[in-house]
This record gives structure tokens, C-alpha cells and sequence, in this order.
């Protein structure tokens, strides 16, 4: 790419994008990136694909009054709002973890998805017998 180029891709990230900076112990940043890489995802789209879920999950939760488990019946339904959350990401790491195409489906990634599921339905069964 040309100096032209550059400098107009420069200006128009720079009047799309933020740039958020984070300092991450480096074992962190290397799985990440190998991570990303086996999964043929950006780094950058990974990141602002958490950071969207995370701000609609705050909205979510920030609306709410604090839980007041006080009796019996506030516990109760503090642990049924908590199974269907846990059943809420369950569902989102099914989905992510069927749309991994087939020649990565041996990768480290998709493993500790498959991981993941399995403690989260876990999770979940304990919730129940909790309620």
C-alpha cells in the first residue's frame, strides 16, 4: 500500500474506531492471538465482539435493583434467575461452538469450548437442585 493509502485508511480508522490500549500478562496475549489465529478470527473482532456483549449485559443488569434474599422465597428466585442466565450462555457457547467450521474442529479452541459446555450444564444441574 501506497503513503497515500496509509494515511487515508489512518484518518478514516481514526474517525471510526477507538483505540482502547490494555496490558495483559503475556501468556495471556499468546494464547489469545494463537487462539484467534486457529480460529481464523481478528483479535480486534473477538475483543469488540466481548466488549458489546458485555455493555448489553450491563445495561441489563444495572436497571435492576440489587437482590434482596432476605427470605426463602427471594433466594428462590435469585437461583431461578441465575439458571436462566447460565442457560442463556449456555445456548451462546452451543451456537459458537456449532458454527466452528469442520477443519478446526480438532483445534485446543473448540476442545475447551466443548470443555465449557460441559461445565456450564453442570452449573446448571446444580442450580436446579438448588431450586
Amino acid at each position: 500500500m501506497g503513503n497515500a493509502a496509509n494515511m487515508a485508511k489512518t484518518k478514516w480508522n481514526s474517525a471510526h474506531y477507538t483505540q482502547v490500549k490494555i496490558a495483559v500478562d503475556p501468556k495471556i496475549a499468546t494464547a489469545f492471538k494463537s487462539a484467534c489465529a486457529a480460529s481464523g478470527v481478528s483479535m480486534a473482532g473477538e475483543l469488540s465482539r466481548y466488549m458489546s456483549q458485555y455493555g448489553s449485559i450491563v445495561k441489563k443488569t444495572k436497571s435492576k435493583p440489587a437482590y434482596d434474599a432476605s427470605t426463602r422465597r427471594q433466594r428462590r428466585k435469585i437461583v431461578a434467575t441465575a439458571t436462566q442466565l447460565m442457560e442463556q450462555v449456555l445456548d451462546g457457547e452451543i451456537c459458537s461452538h456449532e458454527n466452528v467450521p469442520e477443519n478446526l474442529q480438532g483445534a485446543s479452541a473448540y476442545e475447551s469450548a466443548e470443555e465449557s459446555i460441559s461445565v456450564i450444564e453442570n452449573v446448571i444441574e446444580l442450580l436446579y437442585e438448588i431450586y
